[in-house]
């Protein structure tokens, strides 16, 4: 196949074929308002790219379950992750805080206080029957936190090294299946470590790899519900590597793919950080043959896009589920990811240091909701993943959550189009990013790296990242602009912990700050790390 063969020419293979028709079947489903009580089910991937979709018009990309669920629903196609990486992404999706209110910037940590509200608390506590199954990847393990907020916990992966990456229950359920060797989501285990940059077909079948055996828990937990409501997150732990595809998933793309057009592009305008890490891909040690660059960051390439197509069918299981057993009527449907990823994109390994760009910063959102969303819309207002928690909450008709940042979208999935906020931050503990109109601004102290350092794209006439205006001396206005406005958003939207009294008729959860004491980002934490140049998750 040539290298510039499109996504419409692959879909004519047969295997992308039957994939095509088995895409989601609520598209020839009515739009009868349901009369029981909403169901939730809230379908969550790791490091999905919000470009790499079919409905974003890209030309390799083979998502045909996400491309009928955004032709029924709504998409927004401006949604930011609160943060580059995937613990502190996670609760502040299902807290609905931002990072500064909950206190977790790092992959680990202490677990949350046991009265850190989750949405999976929240519909517990008012009559759903509650579930994640997946990779759930909150502090410390998930059960010390979620553990009273849900009926049943299936968590897939473990975060502190043991047991080969994966979790007790499903590295039991491969060991039952004589299948534990073959386990590659986790680590590539023909090398040593556990992170490689590399990509292949997995020797796992799908049927018994993490998102296989997310949907079949799922599945479980939904006929095990009867007819009582239910809200269950089923978070699928790809395209995050290892890049490990089923092998149907590998061979609906060419071996020659072309890579991304910015692959190759210069680093010279980014933060020193950025430019380390393209420089350390250039001089990656491969692990297969051939071990170049190019054919090297191929393979992650092929693996990466062919892990989403995984994804997506996982996500295609579950929805035809629901036509299958009728609860499609009413069940509200909400796809997204924690953070996207560079996987080659810009000459970058992974995600970090991620707060740059939007390759990282911009995740997919797309909702279903019967009878509700305005079919096949697509909002550019910006949304934040924040957002969701407060959206079903009040979709579903339940009382506030009154410790969340995020706002409701509910009047946007009816078809409404005005702005839901007037900028989107992603944040690690000391750099921010903003997105503001055509703007993309990064803002690092000087602290950081010795000199005044930052960033801003007008995305609109450089939607590539190319140039750098941040010393431009006709930006420095709009520099001065983007800081003040970010300056607004950390101040006005922080909850202060306070030693005074609520305001009279003010609830007093309303002024307390969920934040527990977090090694990551403390002080004497970030002069460590600065100290040791590892400043891409600061």
């Amino acid at each position: 196949m040539s290298a510039r063969i499109g996504r419409r020419q692959l879909l004519q293979t047969g295997a992308a074929a039957t994939l095509a028709a088995n895409a989601s079947p609520l598209a020839a489903r009515s739009d009868d308002v349901p009369q029981k009580p909403w169901n939730v089910l809230y379908v969550i991937s790791d490091q999905h790219q919000a470009a790499c979709m079919g409905v974003e018009g890209h030309p390799q990309a083979i998502t045909p379950n996400m491309d009928s669920l955004a032709r029924r629903g709504v998409r927004f196609a401006s949604c930011y992750t609160q943060n580059p990486i995937c613990t502190p992404s996670r609760v502040s999706i299902l807290t609905g805080q931002y990072c500064h209110n909950h206190g977790y910037y790092g992959l680990c940590g202490p677990p949350p206080p046991v009265d850190l509200p989750s949405v999976l608390q929240h519909f517990r506590r008012n009559g759903y029957r509650t579930g994640v199954f997946g990779k759930v990847h909150t502090p410390d393990e998930p059960t010390n936190w979620l553990a009273g907020h849900c009926d049943r916990i299936g968590d897939a992966c473990s975060y502190h090294g043991e047991n080969g990456g994966v979790s007790k229950e499903f590295g039991g359920y491969l060991d039952a299946l004589g299948l534990r060797d073959k386990e590659d989501c986790a680590r590539l285990p023909e090398f040593p470590g556990n992170q490689q940059h590399e990509g292949r077909p997995s020797n796992l079948p799908y049927r018994h790899c993490i998102e296989g055996w997310t949907v079949s828990e799922t599945i479980r937990f939904l006929d095990e519900s009867g007819d009582r409501p239910f809200f269950v997150q089923a978070s699928l732990s790809r395209p995050h590597e290892c890049y490990t595809p089923d092998r149907k998933f590998w061979d609906m793309y060419p071996d020659d793919l072309a890579l991304p057009v910015t692959i190759h592009n210069s680093a010279a305008h980014r933060p020193p950080h950025f430019q380390a890490m393209v420089e350390g891909l250039k001089t990656h040690e491969w692990l297969i043959e051939p071990k170049t660059f190019e054919a090297g960051s191929r393979r992650v390439w092929r693996a990466y896009l062919a892990c989403i197509t995984q994804v997506d069918f996982a996500l295609g299981e579950l929805l035809s589920y629901l036509q299958r057993t009728g609860k499609d009527t009413n069940t509200i449907v909400v796809y997204g990811s924690d953070h996207g990823a560079y996987s080659g994109t810009f000459g970058v390994p992974e995600k970090a240091p991620g707060i740059c760009s939007e390759a990282v910063c911009r995740v997919p959102m797309i909702w279903y909701v019967p009878g509700v969303t305005e079919k096949g819309l697509v909002s550019r207002q910006l949304v934040e993943n924040i957002d969701i928690t407060p959206t079903l909450v009040s979709l579903c008709n339940l009382p506030p959550i009154e410790t969340t940042d995020g706002h409701d979208l509910t009047p946007v999935l009816k078809g409404e189009d005005k702005p839901v906020r007037e900028v989107a931050v992603t944040e690690n503990v000391w750099s921010k990013a903003l997105r503001w109109g055509p703007w993309r601004f990064v803002n690092y102290p000087r602290a950081l790296f010795g000199s005044d350092v930052g960033e801003l794209y007008n995305l609109d006439d450089d939607p590539n990242e190319t140039k750098n205006l941040y010393h431009s001396p006709a930006a420095q206005t709009m520099v001065a602009e983007c800081r003040r406005l970010l300056l607004e958003w950390l101040i006005l939207s922080t909850r202060y912990a306070t030693v005074w009294p609520a305001p009279s008729g003010l609830p007093q959860s309303q002024s307390a700050r969920w934040a527990p004491d977090c090694k990551e980002s403390n002080q004497v934490g970030i002069e460590d790390r600065i100290r040791r140049h590892r400043l891409n998750y600061i």
